[in-house]
């Protein structure tokens, strides 16, 4: 069945008291954005709480229930008939018509669910249950009312027109991209970075992204993966600036100068502090990273501890208390993980030690550090000034 009218459902957005019309309107720009990638005309507007897609003319209803399944902030999109503000014959004979054309055996269990918003009206709630449900009894003697688990719900709103539905399709629920500020991501080749954006992302984060390519250790394929990436998780998230950083040189200092098996933690932290700086001068309000307690050596809590200490900004870690394969699960539903997996290996993997340190000293790694001290601010200074800068999405 072609609809020409959705109404767009949210969860968290409803109980936001005072400040929920900011929500709302974030929510229905980036709807707007959503729908300008699918041809045809759409209007997306707001009425007495509620957010409705308009379609005008033809167009492709799988695509654009696509699109709006991409949204933070939607919990559900209905497909909806809407009906002239009109008496309870009226009513009843639209509503008898939408189970006609909606479905095919008429056998089911059913609940009429009506909400009288326009207090106009001259039936109230309870009563239109009565009288909707009585007129689909008479038209489909084999169906039967069931209050507690229906087979069909049939939904019908009273406002200044009627809008009648039945289909709830999930959305991705959240909140939208914008409304809680700024952050960082970290982002690598890896399967658990884009997760953990597209996680921050979910809570309402907007997200700036910086990549540590360290060629020709590096290949431009590496790069090209992690492009790929910010643009798969940019389809959630809107553009997504992109810095490139070339982190070659500081890694060669910091392997010719400090122990082997410290090699992980010393550059993860000048990586936080680079990170850190893009973060500051983007405003961003954190740095969002992929980490997960005890998946790898620079991850224990010792390591990261030590990471942290380099940071004056909050480091946000979604992924924390997440196993390998549930992050796996994630990449998938999300679209990521073919290509986290495919074989071009990043600047982590490419210099890591045989046998890293897994609780590294905070005070012994201050020391190795001294020995970077005649270069290492000179090589950072170059590493920023020379990062390019993509915009992906």
């Amino acid at each position: 069945m072609d609809y020409q009218k959705f109404l767009i459902k949210y969860a968290e957005i409803g109980i936001k008291g005072k400040n929920r019309f900011l929500f709302e309107n974030a929510l229905v720009r980036q709807i707007k954005l959503a729908v300008k990638k699918v041809e045809g005309e759409f209007t997306v507007s707001k009425e007495q709480g509620r957010i409705y897609v308009d379609c005008q003319g033809r167009y492709d209803q799988e695509e654009l229930l696509s699109q709006l399944q991409k949204v933070f902030g939607i919990s559900g999109i209905c497909p909806v008939v809407q009906v002239p503000l009109c008496g309870v014959e009226e009513l009843s004979e639209a509503v008898v018509g939408f189970l006609k054309d909606m479905y095919q055996e008429h056998s089911q269990t059913f609940k009429i669910q009506a909400r009288r918003a326009n207090r106009n009206y001259p039936l109230d709630s309870m009563e239109l249950n009565r009288e909707l449900g009585g007129a689909v009894l008479d038209a489909f003697p084999q169906m039967r009312v069931d209050v507690h688990q229906p087979q069909i719900r049939v939904n019908v709103e009273i406002r200044e027109n009627i809008y009648i539905y039945s289909l709830v399709l999930p959305g991705l629920g959240g909140m939208p991209v914008g409304t809680n500020g700024k952050a960082m991501l970290l982002l690598s080749g890896g399967i658990d970075s884009p997760v953990a954006g597209w996680m921050v992302a979910k809570r309402g984060v907007k997200l700036d992204a910086v990549y540590f390519h360290a060629p020709p250790y590096t290949s431009e394929r590496a790069k090209q993966k992690v492009i790929d990436l910010a643009k798969q998780v940019a389809i959630y998230t809107g553009p997504i600036y992109l810095h490139v950083v070339n982190f070659t040189d500081i890694q060669l200092y910091i392997y010719d100068q400090c122990p082997h098996d410290e090699l992980t933690i010393i550059m993860r932290r000048y990586m936080m502090r680079i990170a850190e700086h893009f973060a500051r001068e983007t405003e961003c309000l954190g740095l969002v990273t992929g980490e997960s307690i005890g998946q790898v050596a620079s991850q224990t809590m010792q390591s990261l501890a030590a990471t942290n200490e380099v940071c004056t900004m909050p480091v946000y870690r979604p992924l924390i208390g997440f196993d390998k394969q549930e992050i796996v699960e994630v990449s998938e539903r999300i679209g990521t993980y073919e290509t986290s997996i495919q074989p071009y290996e990043d600047c982590c993997t490419i210099f890591v030690a045989k046998h890293p340190v897994t609780k590294p000293n905070i005070n012994v790694i201050r020391r190795s550090e001294k020995r970077l001290e005649e270069k290492i601010d000179e090589l950072v200074k170059t590493a920023v000034e020379t990062t390019e800068l993509l915009i992906v999405g």
